[in-house]
């Protein structure tokens, strides 16, 4: 509708230059350049907005760029930690290797040197245990030697019962060993997945970032192309005006020349000199009052007060919206911080915060406790569709959090240069809605 009717503006005054002088074709073609450098001026406040607004929400996305650039390096850290006990336990598994092999050496010596006494003993068959027993000279000789041979089988039969439990003990000490191990390269594994995780995530906000980036430099591209264009016709509206001067300052002085014969030829054919010359200063007084009635009306009004005034319209738009009461209490109160700074990593509502601060604070007024990153933001209370918000809602968008407050509009910690402020909901694509309250 507003490009149709400038359309025929321009024709409009197109034609007239049919209809003109040369002084009236050059004050048209002025009006025609103010109108387009204040067309361009509205486009260059729109682009300034806009890379405000990105520029706000790229420190966000590079603030939680280090956050998970700190938490990759407490990762590796714990990794190196790990490898270190792993190292360690495969040196002790190593040594129980070792002791176990060497317990086996042992066992199958002190194996060997008992079958070479039971051979000693029994290599005669089982005569030889009797020939014992009855070459004694005595009874209490062959007690005594039967007794010697009891405990040469009961010694025999300790001491390898003995180095079976030893050799246990380190195959059971290399088995602990091994699962503690295995448990290790696990926890390493996990801690491995999570670094990828997290390395992903910091590669996706790092492509986030650069793509701000790109739309920053083509929005300050297209900046300069309306600044170059502003001054430029700024140079044409000069020389268009100096020579509105020159022909002006012609056309006074052949308005007075006019005059000045005028009044020569008057004083020949009136008699009343002095009633002439009182008309004309009546006159001059005429103009100089209407000139000063001039100047009163156009002086200034006194201004208003801007933020308060921005609050009002913010809470009005909640009070015309449906919703709870309870969504309207924190649109409300969210409202009433417009104005304030904006701040990277704060969460002071009055001092300065950023995007997922502001949403932290304002809900912690009410006794919610939110995440305090945009991203898990994304994830409380549930989900709805954008068009059953109302006000209270969080809207999430890529690396940024606002509160609905109704009727299309949300207010937000937007930038450094534009602080907490109200704005369109869909001034950029919206990846979820989710309601707390």
């Amino acid at each position: 509708m507003k490009k149709g009717y400038r359309r025929l503006l321009t024709i409009g005054l197109c034609a007239a230059v049919f209809f003109m002088g040369p002084c009236q074709v050059q004050a048209t073609e002025k009006d025609i350049l103010k109108q387009q450098n204040q067309n361009d001026q509205e486009r260059l406040e729109d682009i300034d907005d806009q890379v405000n607004e990105l520029e706000g929400e790229q420190e966000g996305i590079d603030a939680e760029i280090e956050t998970l650039s700190n938490e990759i390096a407490e990762i590796m850290a714990s990794i190196s930690l790990l490898e270190e006990e792993i190292e360690a336990k495969k040196a002790q598994i190593e040594q129980a290797k070792i002791d176990l092999e060497e317990a086996k050496k042992v066992e199958r010596q002190q194996y060997e040197a008992m079958k070479v006494r039971v051979k000693a003993m029994y290599e005669s068959g089982e005569t030889s245990f009797l020939d014992i027993i009855f070459s004694a000279s005595s009874m209490q000789d062959m007690l005594n030697k039967a007794d010697y041979v009891e405990k040469m089988h009961e010694y025999d039969k300790k001491v390898f019962v003995n180095y079976q439990i030893a050799r246990k003990n380190v195959e059971d000490l290399k088995e602990t060993l091994e699962i503690e191990e295995s448990e290790l390269e696990a926890v390493q594994e996990g801690l491995e997945e999570e670094r990828a995780s997290v390395e992903e995530a910091r590669s996706e906000l790092e492509a986030i970032s650069a793509d701000y980036a790109v739309q920053i430099s083509k929005a300050k591209q297209q900046a300069e192309i309306y600044k170059s264009q502003i001054k430029q016709r700024n140079a044409q509206i000069k020389k268009i005006e100096e020579e509105e001067r020159r022909k002006a300052e012609e056309e006074r002085k052949r308005k007075e020349e006019e005059e000045r014969r005028r009044r020569e030829e008057e004083e020949r054919k009136k008699q009343e000199e002095e009633a002439k010359k009182n008309k004309n200063n009546n006159s001059t007084s005429t103009n100089t009052t209407q000139n000063n009635n001039n100047s009163d009306t156009d002086r200034d009004s006194t201004p208003t007060n801007e933020n308060a005034a921005k609050v009002a319209a913010g809470k009005d738009t909640v009070a015309s919206s449906n919703g709870s009461a309870k969504g309207k209490d924190v649109a409300n109160y969210a409202c009433g911080f417009v104005g304030n700074p904006y701040v990277a990593g704060g969460t002071s509502l009055t001092k300065g915060a950023d995007c997922s601060g502001f949403t932290q604070s304002v809900y912690k007024a009410f006794g919610y406790s939110l995440p305090r990153n945009s991203t898990s933001q994304r994830s409380v209370g549930r989900e709805v569709s954008y068009a059953e918000a109302e006000p209270g809602d969080i809207i999430c968008y890529p690396g940024h959090v606002a509160i609905y407050i109704g009727n299309g509009k949300i207010v937000h910690a937007s930038s450094a240069k534009t602080g907490i402020k109200i704005s369109n909901a869909l001034y950029r694509d919206i990846l979820c809605v989710r309601r707390v309250v």
